[in-house]
């Protein structure tokens, strides 16, 4: 297992990554506007190193991470560690180097079913690599950006293309459309939505970020006051999602992977670890909040004793849905355990319908002094800290104490940050319509439960067959239909 500062180094490698608004980066160690996230993956290393982290994130010598889970007992282990290291960033950074490895246990599992076994041979290796070095995998689809969608010949539409072929390896053009921490991250798996074929089967690859002939665009920064008492999260946790560009770039057959298209058997545990990455985000709110409620001086009034409840039930809820998904698991044909799709989806659409609701009671919670709260470096006025002190301090606070909670729920649920990871969880996943499409595939009680009520009538009753509705393929991707060519 690597250090922080090992990793640190290797992101010391020349890449041509650029940021809107900033132009290129040739250093994303020391960048501002990337440096913060670095440390925080130095720090995410880092804590395998920690004597207090060391029963969350190691069992025995073994990062837990890196597990390949065999059992529910696996799950429970792994959830354990994916909700720790996730709340300290309020639910942020939602691709670490765990992600990076379930997206690879993912590609294993795809090569397996799709039954090609010189992928599943390279898939095992490239996991046993991720797991024996920490190297920092993120996740792309394949799709192609807007434009390239809209082409006029349809030929012309799919995101890479091979520009020839040889005996180590292919050579790729192309871009290929969003995905979280390029900049960030060593490697970059592109599923086969990306439309290259090879031998007639989808294609899908691992791309070095810092390999030749590779561009990472990532989008801009989101805003935030450049004093970090006011953006005590936004300064630090954004994961600049961007696109890849590749210039005829070298892909050794060791990481070229034959698998069906959909990119549903890569995501079967990523979900997972997503619902984790948004109830950290729901219990860091109920935490300001119970913060807030002391803070205030709002513990005997009811009205906001109400709200906590609101928040505790909601929390909860996903918590549970959570448990239940790793202590009643499914398993994959080669025996891999996967928290179970029928618990972890009613989770995850119960966060989404619960999302502007949380956010909305965190702004009511304290009130009006939410959005005039006072700053460290007005505090530090001479002609107006006495006054911000009469204003903001008292009952065991001072004004700076109160000041930066409320600053720091403001930062939580009221920021550009929160409203790029509200926006970027509508899509990176599928949103609502996709998980719904999950939990139908995922339920398997349609006729135990329609039959079982037909025993209560004192008639015979024809046998009832409702697979016909788990069955139903997910919905389709929507298409961008380009407009006609003018005459």
């Amino acid at each position: 297992m690597r250090t922080g500062a090992e990793y640190r180094k290797a992101m010391r490698d020349g890449r041509r990554v650029f940021v809107m608004g900033e132009g290129r980066i040739d250093d994303v160690t020391a960048h501002p506007a990337t440096k913060a996230m670095i440390d925080e993956y130095v720090a995410w290393y880092d804590r395998h190193f920690d004597p207090a982290w060391k029963d969350i994130v190691m069992a025995g010598d073994t990062p837990v991470s890196y597990t390949l889970p065999r059992s529910s007992d696996d799950l429970v282990r792994m959830g354990r560690a994916y909700s720790a290291t996730t709340f300290p960033t309020a639910g942020n950074v939602t691709h670490t180097p765990a992600y990076g490895h379930l997206i690879s246990m993912g590609v294993l599992v795809a090569a397996h079913e799709h039954g090609h076994a010189e992928s599943v041979h390279r898939a095992k290796a490239y996991r046993e690599t991720i797991a024996t070095t920490g190297r920092f995998l993120t996740f792309c689809g394949g799709a192609a950006p807007l434009g390239i969608r809209l082409r006029e010949d349809p030929a012309q539409r799919a995101a890479l293309r091979i520009v020839r072929e040889t005996d180590s390896g292919v050579i790729l053009s192309g871009k290929v459309g969003m995905h979280t921490s390029p900049a960030y991250a060593e490697d970059v798996y592109i599923g086969a939505l990306n439309g290259a074929m090879i031998d007639g089967h989808p294609a899908s690859f691992i791309v070095p970020v810092g390999g030749k002939g590779v561009t990472t665009l990532c989008r801009r920064l989101a805003v935030r006051d450049p004093n970090r008492f006011n953006s005590p999260l936004s300064s630090r946790f954004d994961e600049l999602d961007g696109q890849l560009w590749l210039d005829e770039v070298f892909i050794p057959w060791e990481h070229v992977f034959l698998v069906d298209a959909s990119p549903e058997p890569i995501a079967r545990w990523l979900l997972w670890h997503h619902l984790y990455g948004w109830l950290s985000k729901a219990e860091f709110t109920l935490g300001i909040a119970f913060a807030l409620t002391d803070a205030m001086g709002l513990k005997e009034h009811d009205p906001t004793v109400e709200y906590l409840v609101d928040l505790i039930a909601e929390v909860q809820t996903v918590r549970s849905c959570l448990t239940a998904a790793e202590r009643d698991p499914d398993f994959t044909p080669e025996g891999y355990c996967v928290a179970s799709y029928k618990h972890l989806m009613p989770g995850g659409i119960a966060i989404f319908r619960a999302h502007q609701r949380l956010s909305e009671i965190l702004r009511a919670l304290p009130g009006s002094s939410l959005v005039v709260a006072p700053s460290d470096r007005d505090l530090a006025n001479p002609e107006l800290a006495a006054g911000l002190e009469e204003c903001f301090g008292g009952a065991g606070y001072t004004a700076l104490q109160r000041s930066a909670l409320l600053q720091l729920a403001w930062d939580h649920v009221a920021s550009a940050l929160d409203g790029r990871e509200s926006s970027f969880e509508l899509h990176a996943s599928g949103g609502m319509q996709a998980w719904r499409g999950r939990l139908r595939r995922g339920f398997d009680r349609y006729n135990e439960l329609a039959n079982g009520v037909l025993k209560a009538l004192d008639i015979q009753m024809p046998e009832i067959d409702l697979n016909s509705i788990r069955d139903r393929p997910l919905a389709p991707r929507r298409v961008n239909t380009a407009a006609a060519p003018k005459a």
